[in-house]
């Protein structure tokens, strides 16, 4: 039987005053580096990296009334503990599947991970990763659409350094928006069985937004 790697916490991101906050410009990224061309369309889902959902049984009396339910269209599943998270195959190692990305809201805050396994990206995650944050951003913070390329190409350009190996795992935060006090840091995982790195979201979510529905 397949084995799940369940990761129950990330880290303790409640505590945000103890994260090293930088400003935007203080990352020594140019993010305008990075070309700016026109999205294609496509109708692939972000969770469709050899995905497992099929293969994974129901839960019992699961509620679509989350804040996250929309993530079930982009091949995610709903965990017991109220996260929506997107299983993959481990291109790797045959018979075995663990947790690509994982978003959950927490005390009014949205955490979205994109797992790096054995702190490397598969193929195909750096995309899927940028539109899986994008997504998260788009829907639940109040972003416009004008300010939406620029967050793009900034977190474009962060993926791309990680993949590079130009920066390195730690509890530092990159502010990135500061309406909705969202960061994303590069981090090594402390809990759970899978090990490696993984990149991160963290975004106060807007009253307006926030969702105080059932998480089981």
């Amino acid at each position: 039987m397949s084995q799940i790697i369940h990761l129950n916490r990330l880290i303790a991101f409640t505590a945000i005053a103890s994260i090293a906050i930088f400003n935007i410009k203080q990352l020594h990224v140019n993010a305008q580096e990075i070309p700016n061309t026109p999205q294609a369309t496509t109708t692939q889902k972000i969770c469709s990296l050899d995905p497992v959902e099929n293969l994974l049984p129901s839960l019992p009396g699961q509620k679509t009334s989350s804040l996250f339910s929309y993530l079930a269209e982009q091949g995610f599943s709903r965990a017991e503990d109220g996260s929506w998270v997107c299983y993959v195959n481990d291109p790797n190692k045959e018979g075995r599947y663990y947790t690509l990305f994982k978003v959950k809201e927490q005390e009014g805050k949205l955490i979205g991970s994109s797992f790096l396994d054995n702190s490397s990206l598969i193929l195909g995650q750096d995309s899927r990763s940028l539109d899986f944050f994008m997504t998260l951003i788009e829907r639940h913070t109040n972003v416009t659409q004008e300010t939406q390329p620029s967050i793009r190409r900034y977190l474009e350009a962060f993926i791309t350094l990680v993949k590079d190996g130009k920066i390195k795992p730690s509890r530092r935060g990159f502010l990135f928006d500061q309406p909705n006090r969202a960061l994303i840091m590069y981090h090594p995982l402390t809990t759970g069985g899978l090990k490696g790195t993984a990149i991160t979201i963290n975004i106060q979510l807007p009253k307006n937004i926030s969702s105080s529905s059932p998480q089981n």
